[in-house]
């Protein structure tokens, strides 16, 4: 092993409770230190405990081991991959993640927000996490976090993908006539005034995946989901508006498929199996969701370009001080 090569790979996404007693802490993580509200909590374990949980770190940690796997085997002479998993607001927490990779001795690191689109406002807590956590570590390390990669080959044909499959699940006879509503999720106007290019990312991923899947304009909407429990307004069409929507235009079938999320946890889980499935269903739509990108391998491959990208933009080894 030449230290003096090693590279670090850190995948960094929201988190998730481990158990319905988490639930609580993890909640007053996102909300500050400040004590959310009891009967929010409630709802949000009685949501965990009709999931069976929320897989997202499980999985994460997969989609990290899986990348470490594709790095080595592009690059087996070198440099040494180590790849790790963090997490905002629950374990492991990003802080440790680094930790963990700087004690393998690695002189880079690249740092992904799972999240293919980037929003300096939204994605400000990731940087900061890493800012601090680097202040804590020894030895210096050349760091870089990725921006917006939604408009990544691979990352796009993975959705399509998983759009077609979808697809393919649905009888011949009716399958041109499947409405397909690709999501992403909502957020508080005032917030997204002050970001109007991260909507724009938005949109142009559904356009783009919606063009590799060969759907028709009329087959596909993008619309959002997840609203949070706020006062001030979010942003609209939800897929709760156009269930009803649909039905009144006599379509039959209708399928959800995510452009922002990467991974199963309790906004693809509950909100889209349950939630959307139930709002469907009373509207007489027979209902589908695409399946998650997880750790397929196209999606893999697609991280594997961003960890290359940014290191296109590191220095290859950091000079030791004089």
């Amino acid at each position: 092993m030449n230290n003096q090569r090693s590279v670090g790979v850190l995948l960094m996404t929201y988190g998730s409770p481990d158990t319905l007693d988490d639930v609580l802490p993890y909640m007053t993580n996102v909300y500050g230190g400040r004590t959310p509200d009891l009967e929010l909590v409630q709802e949000f374990r009685r949501r965990y405990d009709l999931i069976g949980g929320s897989p997202l770190a499980q999985i994460t940690l997969a989609q990290a081991v899986a990348l470490g796997d594709e790095l080595q085997r592009r690059h087996p002479e070198g440099p040494d991959f180590y790849t790790g998993a963090g997490m905002r607001f629950s374990p492991p927490y990003i802080s440790d993640a680094m930790s963990s990779l700087a004690s393998e001795g690695i002189d880079r690191l690249v740092c992904i927000i799972m999240s293919p689109q980037y929003s300096p406002i939204l994605m400000s807590g990731y940087i900061k996490t890493v800012e601090e956590a680097q202040q804590r570590i020894e030895h210096q390390i050349a760091t870089s976090v990725a921006g917006s990669w939604h408009r990544q080959p691979l990352f796009l044909q993975a959705v399509a993908d998983r759009v077609n499959e979808a697809l393919a699940q649905f009888p011949p006879r009716v399958r041109g006539d499947v409405q397909v509503l690709l999501t992403a999720h909502s957020m508080p106007k005032p917030v997204i005034e002050k970001e109007p290019n991260y909507i724009k990312d938005l949109h142009e991923t559904a356009t783009l995946v919606a063009a590799l899947a060969g759907l028709p304009r009329e087959r596909w909407q993008f619309c959002y989901q997840s609203a949070g429990h706020t006062p001030e307004e979010w942003l609209k069409p939800d897929f709760a508006d156009i269930m009803p929507e649909l039905a009144a235009a006599g379509r039959r079938h209708v399928l959800i498929a995510p452009v922002q999320f990467l991974a199963d946890h309790l906004e693809i889980l509950y909100d889209i199996e349950i939630g959307a499935r139930e709002q469907a269903e009373q509207h007489g739509l027979i209902f589908m969701r695409a399946s998650s990108l997880n750790t397929a391998p196209r999606f893999i491959g697609a991280l594997a370009d961003v960890v290359e990208g940014e290191l296109a933009s590191l220095p290859a080894k950091i000079p030791t001080p004089a």
